[in-house]
Parts: C-alpha cells; sequence; structure tokens
C-alpha cells in the first residue's frame, strides 16, 4: 500500500437500527477518508452520528438492532464490511485501536487494570503471561501513569479519571494500531487533565505514525489536533475541508452555527452567547432534504429533496442547500 492511498475510505455508508417505528437511518451516506499519520475530526451535537459511525466502521453495533444497509469501509485495501468475525476480532485492538467515550464504563471494575492490559498482548501476539504483563507495565509508563509497577495491581474506582482515560489510552495503543479511533476522548475531564491527555495523543502520534479519527463535538479540541475535520448533522455530512480552511471560511450555516457558539477571548463577561435555535430532529422525524433547514422551521421543496454534496474549492466539500450554503464575501 503506497502512502499516497488512504489508510481508511468510507463511502456512502448507512447504518440503521430496527426499532418498533421500522428501520431508522442513524448515519446516511457517510464518506471520508483517512490518510496515513494524519489525524480526522468529526464533530458535530450530540444525536448526529458521529460515534455510531466509529462503530460501523468497526462492526460494533448493537445487535441486533443495529445494521450496515450499503457502503463499504475500506481499510488498507480491504473491505471491513465483508471480513468475517474471527478477521475483525484480530482488526479491532490489533490493527485499529478504540478510546472509548467513558473510561469507567469502558473498563471492568473488578478486574485490575494489569489484568485488563494484558489481555490485549494476549489476545493479539505471542506474548507469555509475564512478557504480555512486563509490557503492560511498560504501556502505563509510555502514556505517563507514575509508578506504573504499583499502578498496575489498582483496579479502575482507585484511579482518578485522568489516570484511568491514560489506562484506556495505553489499551488502544498496546498493538500499535495503524488507527485510533477516539470517541470523545475527554468528556468529563477537567480542563487541565483534558489538555494533558490531548499532548500525550499527540505525543504518542508522532513517536507511533497511527492516523486518528478524533470524535469531539469541541470544535477548540478540533483546531487544536486535527488536519481535516468532518462536521456531520442528523446523519449526514454537511461540511468537509481541511482545518484551516473551515475554521476561515466555513460555508454551511450549521458550521457557522457552531463555530458562533464558542466563547472569544474578546466576548465580553456575562454576555450570552449565540446559540442554534431547535433541536436535531429523532431518527423517526428526519426529512429527506435538508435537515437544517427543518430544524430552522422551513418549508417546501428543500425538505424534500437531498441537495448535493460539492467540492467548492480543492479539497473543501459542502452540502449545497440553496438556503444552508452561503460562499464568504
Amino acid at each position: 500500500m503506497s502512502d499516497e492511498e488512504p489508510l481508511l475510505e468510507v463511502r456512502d455508508l448507512i447504518t440503521a437500527f430496527d426499532t418498533d417505528a421500522g428501520l431508522l437511518r442513524a448515519v446516511d451516506q457517510v464518506s471520508f477518508q483517512v490518510k496515513r499519520g494524519r489525524t480526522l475530526g468529526i464533530v458535530g451535537e450530540s444525536g448526529c452520528g458521529k460515534s455510531v459511525t466509529a462503530m460501523s466502521i468497526i462492526r460494533l453495533l448493537p445487535q441486533p438492532m443495529g445494521k450496515v444497509l450499503q457502503g463499504q469501509v475500506m481499510f488498507k485495501g480491504r473491505d471491513l464490511q465483508k471480513a468475517t468475525d474471527v478477521e475483525m476480532r484480530k482488526v479491532r485492538g490489533g490493527e485499529i485501536g478504540v478510546i472509548f467515550q467513558e473510561p469507567m464504563t469502558a473498563l471492568n471494575p473488578v478486574q485490575r487494570i494489569g489484568k485488563q492490559l494484558s489481555e490485549c498482548f494476549l489476545l493479539h501476539t505471542k506474548m507469555s503471561r509475564k512478557e504480555a504483563w512486563e509490557a503492560s507495565i511498560e504501556m502505563l509508563r509510555l502514556v505517563r501513569i507514575p509508578a506504573p509497577e504499583q499502578r498496575i495491581g489498582d483496579y479502575p474506582h482507585q484511579l482518578s479519571g485522568g489516570m484511568r482515560q491514560r489506562v484506556v489510552i495505553a489499551m488502544a495503543l498496546a498493538c500499535k494500531p495503524d488507527l485510533v479511533i477516539a470517541d470523545e476522548p475527554t468528556t468529563a475531564l477537567d480542563v487541565t487533565v483534558q489538555a494533558q491527555i490531548l499532548d500525550l495523543m499527540k505525543q504518542l502520534q508522532k513517536e507511533m505514525g497511527m492516523s486518528v479519527i478524533l470524535i469531539t463535538h469541541d470544535l477548540g479540541v478540533i483546531a487544536e489536533t486535527c488536519d481535516e475535520v468532518v462536521v456531520m448533522y442528523a446523519g449526514r455530512v454537511v461540511e468537509r475541508a481541511p482545518v484551516a480552511e473551515l475554521f476561515e471560511r466555513p460555508l454551511h450555516a450549521y458550521t457557522r452555527g457552531l463555530l458562533d457558539s464558542m466563547p472569544k477571548l474578546d466576548t465580553p463577561r456575562k454576555s450570552v452567547l449565540p446559540t442554534i435555535p431547535g433541536m436535531v430532529a429523532g431518527l423517526a422525524d428526519l426529512v429527506p432534504g435538508c435537515r437544517f433547514c427543518q430544524r430552522m422551521g422551513r418549508e417546501g421543496p428543500v425538505l424534500r429533496e437531498r441537495p448535493m454534496f460539492e467540492e467548492i474549492h480543492p479539497g473543501h466539500w459542502v452540502e449545497t442547500c440553496p438556503n444552508c450554503f452561503e460562499e464568504p464575501a
């Protein structure tokens, strides 16, 4: 595989859930690429399909309700949707690492972290139990956990939130994966610890040469860590661009709304921050046309026909709804 080819390419992915109301699409024709050694950010409000997209890639959707109806997930030249369950178990943890959203639920509360970390090596390598234990201590040292020889015998509840997150990162990176999917890795952490975790991830990415998909609702984190950004709304990609280009000239109304709602240094004290009115519609209520127009209460053909997703500038794609797409002056 040449360096020019993307490490991961998601093509027209459609994921749905079988519910009492029928088969409802949570991800609707999503496409993007992740290049080797690069970081792709996926941003959007809660309920926009970010995590479902990630779980579709690694085939960890809740069963039997979750189904991938259409699309390809090309990883290192092979379609993961056609891989067997045995092959996927080798890919998950071995070639693709996952940092889950909440470390307290990602870790088993009744097992010591050393046992949980050792399992990664025992499942994906030919190490002995002693070698796996020693490698686990090294991973804890790599993610800057002090006194790893003692900490490896702790239970998750004995660690702080930041320490637990470092353990989850160590588990994701244990087998030196080519791609790491980080699903809101700094949620529920205070600002100082969040900065430490992001710095750690950037440093480890540089040392190990891996690619990263970073899922977040925080545009500040996106600006700090990502090379390219995908903006999702109501299960669709409404804008995709290099990160500097997106921040300099956002073309979709939803992207502009997200950027405007961020506090800035020159924002007057105690002023009310701008917000996007309305809420993301439920899966059963989504229209086939422009879903941001639906949120804005607009009517007419825009709700019936899906807008085209077009490349406006090199590498800058946007959903060209006549009401939501606007080129900056």
